[in-house]
């Protein structure tokens, strides 16, 4: 990712109206200052919001519940469906409030952005 797509998309979020905290996440500014070139949100495909963000917090939620309560309590597999029930509805959730601002605000995908 450029320098120029990233302000690029920062620009063009910034006159959203959008809260900052929305449309530039805490973990994004994380990722870009290791070093991983990812999109904002708002410029990511429904279905790639939803897999990602459904697959890291199912991820995280399942193994954390795993560890403090279901371990004793659960079977493996309803944990792992509990575990991809909430990853998805999270993931799907997710995607649905980003592709919803992106229609509102008539935001381009981030390949449709200016810069290489």
């Amino acid at each position: 990712m450029t320098t120029t797509k990233r302000d690029a998309a920062l620009a063009i979020m910034a006159k959203t109206g959008i809260w900052e905290s929305n449309y530039y996440p805490p973990i994004v500014r994380l990722l870009w200052r290791m070093g991983f070139a990812i999109p904002l949100p708002h410029f990511i495909s429904f279905g790639r919001v939803a897999l990602a963000s459904g697959g890291f917090f199912g991820s995280a939620w399942g193994l954390l519940m795993w560890f403090v309560f279901w371990r004793q309590q659960l079977l493996p597999i309803v944990a792992l469906v509990a575990t991809l029930a909430a990853g998805a509805s999270f993931g799907l959730f997710l995607a649905a409030y980003y592709a919803y601002g992106r229609r509102q605000h008539k935001l381009p995908l981030w390949h449709e952005l200016p810069g290489t």
